[in-house]
């Protein structure tokens, strides 16, 4: 039986402190084939804790009716995680946000009579509670939480509830309050968590509890068996059996939380989201975070008291199939995580956060136990020191966001490159310095694998009529009339145009102007493709307005209202309204303007092959396809399929789909996702400095280029031979420029300075072994299966640029590449001291040097 409690220092789990990092992987966004490498990875990354959220709508996606398997086995993927060591934060909500469908809510929940979300509302909360029962009930089954000698030390209740508290008013902290005491009464012996809520509750919970120690002004306590949580920093008489107060933790989320304070004394100082990049968009360019910049914000933390750190995202992986919400959230959720969508390392931010961790972890005994106090060393610079009996830990923070800085400390000097933080677990020598990157960098590419598809298409109906059609006045609403249960409503309607008519003598045509909540729009006259219309993230509403082509008598046009996943946050988000609302309106005819919008309007829900089954092996079947040779291309409303074998290997697959336009794919019945290449990005992707406050709109790629290029595709998803592939194209994309592609890493490269501190040299210094700093080492390493087959760059002197795009500066060993080629080339790895007799002496006596390699892997 263990025990986790806290104190305004840190958390204790079985009566140890610990400082710890985490990171979030959310079981969903990966296939269980995938997540023991994530987590072993994540664990050599020197993670102590995996965290993720609890996804509703995955779990019950109808009333009553529970689903925990494959991608959803939420067990499975927490005894994972047990078996490699770590511990869990599970996230249960229920409400998560993480640009996931709904925020997580199922649909049905929508329509429970009465219901209001997030708010004190009776059916809403009859529902949260059970659904959160039903999981700690489950955990608790399988003897998952710390206190059963499982690996749950945390939970969560709600997410990031403060804004819509101040929102709602008294009935949101109503609901606050109700959240809170329902949580701990579950008694699951763990604390519960509240992120992004500064007035986070502490219900007063009268449960008896055992005294076990005392660690200064704090009581640290094992709970009761019903029991939850620690006393901490009370001022109540020390009993052997008490009562005790059970708090819930407030905590931080966003791209720098050093700011951040608990709301009471004796909690400790969490962040349970910093940031490490962002989502990407359909139409939006793709963000990245620098890992300088990251690691200095998570240093800045940890030297201002911070004891607990998750990374949102570690792993951020894929939005399979319908589930990203938003709405135009992309199917990628990369989030420029340490470990990549495919689960490859992201370098050089893993090993730079790797390191990170390990500088760390040297200073825990001062961090957890000492005494802090801060220095300044400058109008821009200060230290941060950690003192107890016989530990010392030092932060030297430059905070000058141009400019180096040469600081006075202790007894030495030190220089601190902009905007950095050096560590020193000693206080006298630096083991890491955030702007200072030791570890290797990659560039990786996608390889065509395979033979180019041969593909065979069936053409999609024009608002066909199924089982799913009805006939009614007016507009109706999308959401409530599919449910979810589709992308797709056909919203049909005659149009009779009268012989004498102007226009049908040469005149313009008439204009076809129609308002829609969202999100993209088709409009189809006689059954040919008129125009488009789309939204965006920031403006999901839209309006199509231009002519078309009429006919004397009787026209149809047909309107395909399409959604590209559903809001996810907000007040009241379940009100929003998606589809065609009007009004609908035709003019330029000779009685001026007509509105359309309360005529007859025929309703389809869904497409006829999403009805058929096209996407899977039977359905499949059930058409006559056409064959290649017979294709039309850039045809709108198309199915296309094909079948291939698997690749040989274990990289990581995807698709390029840059020649299709707009639509969703399926391998062997399973849904890839949403795929949308013809909405280019829109923004600047200029050069970016790490240096300075970052946000999402910083850093940025794929400027003028799709949002979304490559399609991840699972290994685990394939079959050896035959694996069906179909595409979905609504606008007309040209499916022979679809290739499957392996992931890999295609360069990697080093970049150190020759005097850059390192934890080797810093443990080397202080067992005693060598009285003066060493020189640091080149690591370069490429895949497993991989050799160093060339060095495309290698220079020691003043080189410069980047990874990729080095070049020469004014000083070079014109040794450097000699070096490489002996000591590399061939190798799965290679390691080479930056020493300038490794070089054939010193190219630029008296001047700072450095080392920039790139070496090819193949």
């Amino acid at each position: 039986m263990g025990s986790v409690s806290y104190d305004h220092r840190a958390i204790a789990v079985n009566g140890q402190k610990r400082i710890l990092i985490s990171g979030s992987i959310h079981y969903p966004r990966s296939t269980p084939e995938m997540w023991p490498s994530l987590i072993q990875k994540a664990k050599e990354g020197g993670l102590d804790v995996i965290q993720t959220y609890v996804f509703w709508n995955g779990h019950e996606p109808e009333p009553g009716k529970y689903y925990f398997e494959g991608r959803f086995d939420l067990v499975k993927f927490i005894k994972v995680v047990q078996q490699a060591g770590l511990y869990v934060h599970l996230r249960v909500g229920p409400y998560a946000c993480a640009e996931w469908n709904f925020g997580g809510f199922p649909v049905w929940l929508k329509y429970v009579p009465g219901i209001s979300f997030r708010t004190n509302n009776g059916p809403f909360k009859d529902a949260m509670q059970k659904f959160t029962t039903k999981i700690v009930n489950m955990m608790k089954a399988e003897r998952l939480y710390e206190t059963q000698g499982g690996p749950i030390i945390l939970s969560q209740i709600e997410n990031e509830y403060g804004p819509l508290e101040y929102e709602f008013g008294a009935a949101g902290r109503a609901y606050s309050d109700w959240a809170a005491k329902m949580a701990v009464d579950l008694g699951t012996g763990v604390p519960w968590v509240m992120c992004k809520q500064d007035d986070a509750p502490d219900p007063v919970v009268r449960i008896p509890v055992f005294l076990n120690q005392i660690i200064g002004d704090s009581y640290t306590v094992f709970p009761s068996p019903s029991g939850d949580a620690l006393v901490s920093q009370c001022s109540l008489p020390i009993f052997d059996h008490f009562y005790g107060l059970f708090t819930r933790i407030n905590t931080c989320n966003g791209f720098y939380c050093d700011y951040f304070s608990p709301n009471k004394a004796y909690k400790p100082k969490m962040w349970t989201e910093a940031w490490t990049g962002w989502f990407t968009k359909f139409g939006g360019p793709v963000p990245y975070r620098p890992a300088e910049d990251l690691a200095f914000s998570v240093a800045k933390f940890i030297q201002k008291g911070g004891s607990f750190i998750n990374y949102y995202m570690y792993h951020g992986g894929t939005n399979f199939g319908r589930t990203a919400g938003g709405p135009f959230i992309a199917t990628s959720y990369d989030y420029d995580a340490p470990l990549d969508e495919y689960g490859l390392l992201n370098q050089p931010k893993w090993g730079h956060l790797k390191d990170l961790h390990r500088a760390i972890k040297l200073c825990e005994p001062a961090l957890l136990y000492g005494v802090p106090s801060v220095t300044p060393l400058g109008n821009f610079q200060e230290a941060h020191v950690f003192k107890s009996s016989g530990a010392c830990a030092a932060f030297l923070a430059n905070y000058n966001q141009h400019s180096f800085a040469t600081v006075s400390f202790g007894n030495a000097h030190y220089n601190l490159p902009p905007w950095s933080i050096s560590i020193l677990p000693d206080c006298k020598n630096t083991v890491y310095n955030t702007a200072r990157i030791g570890a290797q960098s990659a560039q990786m590419k996608m390889t065509p694998v395979g033979k180019g598809f041969s593909w065979q298409s069936y053409n999609e109906e024009t608002a066909s009529y199924n089982d799913n059609s009805f006939t009614m006045v007016g507009l109706r609403e999308q959401l409530n009339t599919t449910r979810d249960n589709t992308d797709y409503l056909w919203y049909s309607t005659d149009v009779k145009i009268d012989p004498r008519e102007g226009f049908l003598r040469g005149g313009k045509w008439p204009v076809l102007t129609v308002l829609s909540a969202g999100h993209a729009l088709h409009v189809f006259v006689n059954g040919q493709l008129s125009g488009t219309a789309y939204g965006s993230l920031d403006s999901p509403k839209l309006t199509f307005s231009q002519g078309v082509n009429l006919r004397a008598g009787i026209n149809k046009i047909s309107l395909l209202s399409i959604t590209v996943g559903l809001q996810n946050v907000g007040p009241h988000f379940e009100t929003w309204s998606s589809g065609i609302l009007g009004p609908i309106s035709l003019s330029g005819l000779n009685e001026g303007r007509r509105d359309l919008t309360w005529q007859k309007w025929s309703y389809t829900i869904g497409l006829r092959g999403e009805s058929l089954s096209l996407h899977s092996v039977s359905g499949s079947s059930s058409v006559e396809w056409v064959e290649g040779s017979l294709i039309a291309d850039r045809q709108p409303l198309t199915w296309y399929k094909t079948t291939f074998n698997a690749p040989d290997g274990n990289e990581p697959l995807a698709l390029d789909m840059n020649t299709m336009s707009k639509g969703q794919v399926w391998i062997n019945g399973q849904s890839i996702g949403r795929y949308w290449n013809q909405y280019k990005a829109s923004g600047n992707c200029g050069a970016c400095n790490y240096a300075g406050w970052f946000d999402e709109k910083k850093c940025l790629r794929n400027c003028g280029e799709a949002s979304q290029r490559w399609y991840h595709i699972p290994r685990s998803w394939l079959y050896p031979s035959g694996n069906l592939l179909v595409v979905f194209e609504e606008w007309g994309g040209n499916p022979d420029g679809i290739s499957l592609n392996k992931r890999e890493v295609a360069s990697v490269c080093a970049d150190i300075n020759e005097w850059q501190p390192t934890l080797i040299n810093w443990q080397m210094q202080s067992s005693g072994k060598v009285n003066k700093p060493l020189r640091p080492k080149a690591h370069l390493f490429c895949d497993p299966g991989q050799k160093i087959s060339s060095i495309k760059f290698a220079s020691f002197g003043t080189p410069e640029g980047t990874c990729g795009n080095y070049r020469e500066g004014s000083c070079h060993a014109f040794h450097s590449y000699d070096v490489f080629l002996r000591y590399c080339v061939g190798q799965q790895s290679c390691t080479v001291p930056v020493t300038p007799e490794i070089f054939g002496g010193d190219p630029c006596a008296g001047v700072m040097k450095k080392l920039s390699v790139e070496a090819i892997c193949s």
